[in-house]
């Protein structure tokens, strides 16, 4: 009996301190964020250098506000998205999935989907690339003619970016031989595996690492500047591209400096709807925590409000996110220029996306030839 007792009492003095410790951080911080103790982010797969960002940004939650995160990762842009839309998740640590949905392109054009209407917290700058190996012989992106490229099936924010770089050199995917892969770590483990021979990733990719270090060796195929007319075909494909030169990443250095292509990656992201108190506190809690997670890595110093608060984006910014942003003195009267039209456009564009539903049951189209109805409807919107 005596044994019962004391094992009852041991089971409540272990529960009370569990209880005392979940909530001790919380009340130790002593910060004015108020967010939720528990959330969950979306984000890309583990080995891609979006999840080393949201991973170390969850930690420095962890210590500075006693939250606990749990990050829900996936390798297409359609798995990152859906638990937004589903609720699942309190945001999304986004790619280019984002402008595709807001514009209602690709993967999004479908019945299911059309434009959302997206909004972004922060953007953080960043470079993408074309990644190859050394013992793959490609210099250039002339050099892929004949070479296996990958392409992830479900993921239009890389496989858009493999379309702008063939495009770079005047190639098609006709040109090359598609690999598919099931995510994007798995696109860049297989050029360490020997199994495709370019895939298109960011500099500070963990796996990049692992490929400099590899018997294979990495090499990043340059976007020269000044050859304007590859830059106007790219850019036909995917506006959102400008050069840059990068000096972070697997084998890049200010000594060694690679001129690649800019655009943001990841933007914390939610839809217009979502509460602007709980943006607010976010955009808040990114900044009071920016000194726990700037040395998390070399790039991680680019989440500082002043660069991450600032257009262009892939959606409109938040007016959660613009409140704090004004407070700090990073919002400025351009910025809210630049937001306001974007908002106009896609105002534009989700009316024509309810014209397009609408004539899609009066004239009874099928789906499968609902994608090219609605980009006509969606070009005719636009050329207003």
């Amino acid at each position: 009996m005596r044994n019962s007792v004391k094992n009852k009492i041991l089971f409540f003095l272990g529960a009370f301190l569990a209880l005392t410790l979940t909530l001790a951080p919380a009340a130790l911080a002593g910060s004015k964020v108020d967010l939720p103790k528990t959330m969950v982010w979306s984000c890309y797969d583990i080995g891609s250098s979006g999840y080393m960002q949201a991973s170390a940004i969850a930690d420095a939650f962890s210590k500075k506000f006693g939250m606990r995160i749990r990050l829900l990762p996936s390798g297409t842009s359609i798995g990152r998205l859906m638990p937004l839309t589903a609720n699942r998740v309190a945001c999304g640590f986004l790619a280019n999935e984002v402008y595709f949905a807001s514009e209602g392109l690709y993967d999004f054009a479908t019945v299911e989907w059309g434009p959302q209407d997206l909004r972004v917290i922060l953007a953080h700058p960043a470079t993408i690339a074309l990644a190859t190996t050394k013992d793959s012989g490609i210099k250039t992106f002339k050099d892929l003619k004949g070479k296996r490229v990958s392409y992830i099936p479900g993921a239009p924010t890389l496989n858009v970016k493999m379309d702008a770089f063939l495009a770079f050199a005047g190639l098609t995917w006709k040109d090359v031989k598609k690999v598919e892969f099931s995510g994007y770590a798995a696109s860049l483990k297989a050029l360490i595996e020997g199994k495709t021979d370019a895939s298109v990733t960011v500099a500070s990719a963990s796996i990049m690492y692992e490929l400099e270090t590899s018997a294979r060796g990495l090499y990043w195929i340059p976007f020269p500047p000044d050859d304007k007319a590859a830059w106007k075909r790219m850019n036909k494909v995917a506006p959102f591209l400008a050069p840059a030169q990068e000096t972070i990443g697997a084998g890049i250095s200010p000594e060694k400096p690679v001129w690649l292509a800019e655009y943001r990656y990841p933007m914390i992201t939610v839809y217009a709807n979502k509460d602007a108190n709980w943006v607010y506190n976010m955009t808040k809690a990114m900044d009071e925590a920016f000194d726990l997670y700037k040395g998390a890595h070399k790039v991680m110093p680019l989440w500082n409000i002043k660069k991450s608060g600032k257009p262009p984006a892939d959606a409109p910014f938040h007016e959660g996110a613009i409140r704090y942003l004004k407070e700090k003195g990073v919002w400025t009267a351009e910025a809210q220029a630049w937001n306001d039209a974007r908002i106009a456009h896609m105002k534009k564009l989700q009316a024509a996306w309810e014209k397009a539903l609408e004539e899609k049951t009066a004239k009874k189209i099928k789906e499968k030839q609902f994608e090219e109805f609605w980009l006509k409807v969606r070009a005719e919107a636009l050329a207003d």
